[in-house]
């Protein structure tokens, strides 16, 4: 498998990311006399989180550009996987009695979701583009969000934010658009964006049904032994160098541990359309980071395509603060 380029390999944007309807308990209960502006601080404050996580992805990827070449796709997916479910079980320590098989099982749909949702982009990314790449993948939360959504102007939102990552993929990303994409690969980022769906939902269905991050925790423990196979047999030794690891783990803390807790916290206080829609500034975000830190080109074109999807989201978060009570 070749080693992808440095603008591929600064895809270890996934993330995240979303998912049914907050906990019925947030809202209630607290009484008539609060004031609007603490509605408003309880509704950004989701969105804080979601943009604190996109950040902390981005930085990850900067670490991953250093593995890529060492380890391979399937090498990196199982060095951040492994590397992050240890972080968490030694800080979580989660209890692994007194749940449900319902809780279990979602706790394995949900590891299951994370492995193939990195497993498959970092397959993506290693033979299309990192733009259009991370335009076909951000497509299965836009589904999402369109299915999940009993609201029209959910519906409008998540469409404008569609025509702002296309245009975002057909004119940045080195100018390369659909047309010119290896249809293998254009399928695994497809996949990865089913994928991102369902980490979604389970990550929302997971954060209600375990305390803090536990299931977070025993999630990424499940991934990272689906995905371990893979990456021995893709790297071998080679996952065993001690500046691999090393860099592995700083992977795992930035691209996993971090991001993966925060869209955890706010999916607890966030609707699945609004999360969703949100998910789309994942090719703003990588095309701004790559003009800022990388002085790669921008053109009039990418800005514009990312103005439409900052408004999107932008819309969307607005709409989803009104529903909430004063």
């Amino acid at each position: 498998m070749p080693a992808p380029s440095s603008s591929s390999a600064s895809a270890a944007t996934t993330a995240p990311a979303p998912v049914p309807a907050p906990l019925p308990a947030e809202g209630q209960g607290q009484g008539q006399g609060q004031g609007q502006g603490r509605g408003r601080g309880r509704g950004l404050g989701p969105v804080a989180l979601v943009i604190s996580a996109g950040i902390s992805v981005q930085f990850g990827a900067a670490l991953a550009v250093m593995i890529m070449p060492r380890a391979g796709a399937a090498g990196v997916v199982t060095l951040r996987l492994a590397a992050a479910a240890v972080v968490l079980l030694l800080l979580c320590r989660p209890k692994v009695r007194g749940y449900s098989r319902s809780d279990w099982g979602t706790v394995l749909a949900f590891g299951v979701a994370m492995a193939g949702m990195n497993g498959l982009f970092y397959q993506a990314i290693d033979r299309i583009p990192l733009g259009p790449a991370v335009t076909l993948e951000v497509l299965g939360p836009l589904a999402l969000s369109v299915l999940v959504s009993r609201r029209l102007v959910n519906v409008l939102w998540a469409g404008l934010a569609l025509g702002g990552v296309v245009l975002l993929s057909g004119h940045g990303g080195g100018g390369l658009g659909f047309g010119s994409l290896d249809p293998l690969g254009a399928a695994y980022a497809l996949g990865a964006g089913a994928m991102w769906a369902a980490y979604i939902v389970f990550s929302a269905r997971t954060g209600r049904r375990f305390p803090q991050a536990d299931g977070l925790a025993l999630a990424m423990a499940v991934a990272a032994v689906l995905s371990l196979p893979l990456g021995i047999a893709g790297a071998g030794t080679d996952l065993l160098v001690p500046s691999t690891l090393a860099l592995g783990l700083g992977v795992a803390v930035l691209s996993s541990v971090l991001p993966y807790t925060l869209e955890m916290l706010a999916l607890r206080r966030m609707p699945a359309p609004t999360f969703a829609i949100l998910m789309s500034l994942e090719p703003a975000i990588a095309a701004t980071a790559g003009f800022l830190v990388l002085n790669q080109a921008m053109s009039a074109l990418d800005a514009l395509a990312i103005a439409l999807v900052i408004a999107a989201s932008m819309g969307a978060v607005r709409s989803q603060m009104r529903k909430q009570p004063a």
